[in-house]
């Protein structure tokens, strides 16, 4: 392992760990497996502890998977059950992709930006889409669903895809879309805290007539 990388190489591999982690709160596939083929056919640079991910057999199941979860959220119902499980999937895939991408860094080092950069982005992306996917869910009984599972997958692939040849350029959209996210969600918490502590009003009772 080179002891001192090139400050603009670092650079670069920190602005792709971030966003490509951050593309994972949208799906948690379609990142992994863009790191995989652009590793393995585009020369991309990854830990070697990950060389396996370029194997044929990891590569299939990749694809497997991405085309599996990009379909299930058009299944009504199934979306919201797979939002109770994809905020630790996402966290976690998250956290997988910045360490491999960061593989010229001190071990220590590697695993401390991976767990709070990269975990910490796919985490907070991923609260957001699970909040507007609630919040449609309640508001439009679940119409609107397929619209949002259509944007997420949709930003999911053009941040991964940026993510690998526009790295920094999709880390400041990753980071402005956490912020806005972020943003809304204390809103909304805000919000519904006021509603809760509000008095709900009572029903007084009828006042007699006055006997004269």
């Amino acid at each position: 392992m080179n002891s001192s990388p090139d400050f603009i190489q670092l650079a670069i591999a920190l602005c792709a760990g971030f966003s490509l982690s951050a593309a994972c709160g949208f799906r948690i596939f379609v990142p992994l497996l863009a790191m995989a083929l652009s590793a393995r056919f585009a020369g991309l640079s990854i830990d070697s502890s990950f060389a396996w991910v370029t194997g044929d057999a990891a590569i299939l199941t990749l694809s497997v998977a991405t085309i599996a979860e990009i379909l299930a959220y058009y299944i009504p119902l199934f979306d919201n059950l797979l939002d109770s499980i994809a905020v630790p999937g996402a966290i976690l895939a998250g956290g997988i992709v910045s360490f491999g991408l960061l593989g010229d860094m001190p071990e220590w080092l590697q695993w401390s930006v991976s767990i709070i950069g990269g975990s910490g982005a796919a985490g907070s992306v991923q609260m957001g889409t699970t909040t507007a996917r609630t919040l449609s869910s309640a508001g439009t009984a679940g119409a609107a669903n397929p619209i949002i599972s259509t944007l997420e997958n949709i930003l999911s692939i053009i941040g991964t895809i940026m993510a690998v040849f526009l790295p920094i350029l999709a880390a400041i959209g990753a980071l402005v879309f956490i912020i806005i996210s972020l943003f809304f969600m204390r809103r909304i918490i805000t919000k519904l805290r006021r509603k809760k502590q509000a008095p709900t009003p009572t029903t007084m009772p009828p006042v007699p007539p006055a006997v004269c």
